[in-house]
């Protein structure tokens, strides 16, 4: 790890320390979780895969106080003329490293939606693993770095059905039985992991077999929820019906 994405992680973990000690509830998502809750596997994710940015989640009823304590800590807000955006998230910069902090308010709202209200609660620095997965698993054009987080991710954590250091499986079944799209994005995005895991020379086979393994309880996991009857009704569309939120990138 460079000295840059270290610097990074530590002025993320003392916002949010900083943030816990006020009252106020605000965690951490992206690149910098993941190197977080990953420490055994992380080489998976290369050498030159460095941090880039800063994202954080909070409570949009905690905005006001959350904005207050980036500013006090030296973070430039910078406006969006975007309204769409400006109501669901926060974006400021740190000038003297060169690099934004994404706010995310309730929600993260990309290809499909993940609802961190009544969840931020559940882990600390980071959001839950669940979270953490299906921040990955929305994703539409799944890329390799993506791949990579979620392999390490089930490398490094078990499937069960609690929140503590395990992937609950039952939490991201029942969220995803009650949306065709997300279900139909996150089940495909598995599958094409698992078929991708020999493509890691990195991984020993007893590593590929334990994900491939996990990935197969939780797909099971997942098939297995009775789903909503809006769930049965948009399954008929399938396809035919676009089931996905086009993301455009927005440039800080």
């Amino acid at each position: 790890m460079s000295e840059r994405d270290q610097i990074i992680i530590n002025k993320a973990l003392e916002l949010i320390a900083k943030a816990d000690a006020k009252g106020l509830c605000l965690r951490v998502l992206g690149a910098i979780a993941f190197r977080l809750h990953c420490p055994r596997f992380g080489h998976i994710l290369g050498k030159n895969r460095a941090i880039t940015d800063m994202d954080l989640v909070a409570y949009s009823k905690q905005v006001n106080q959350i904005e207050n304590l980036l500013l006090e800590n030296g973070y430039e807000k910078r406006p969006t003329s975007i309204a769409v955006v400006a109501a669901r998230r926060r974006i400021f910069y740190d000038k003297q490293m060169g690099f934004s902090v994404d706010v995310f308010l309730d929600k993260l709202e990309m290809c499909h939606d993940i609802d961190f209200r009544g969840r931020l609660e559940v882990d600390y620095p980071t959001i839950p693993l669940a979270e953490m997965l299906l921040e990955k698993l929305q994703i539409i054009q799944i890329n390799e770095k993506d791949v990579k987080d979620v392999i390490i991710l089930l490398r490094e954590h078990e499937v069960g059905e609690v929140d503590n250091e395990t992937v609950n499986s039952r939490y991201i079944a029942r969220l995803l039985s009650d949306d065709w799209g997300f279900y139909y994005t996150a089940t495909m995005n598995l599958n094409k992991i698992k078929s991708l895991l020999n493509n890691y020379g990195k991984l020993v086979e007893d590593d590929k077999k334990l994900v491939e393994d996990r990935i197969d309880r939780l797909i099971k996991t997942i098939e297995e929820e009775p789903k909503s009857l809006g769930w049965k009704m948009r399954a008929k569309i399938g396809k035919k019906k676009q089931w996905y939120r086009k993301v455009e990138e927005i440039q800080h």
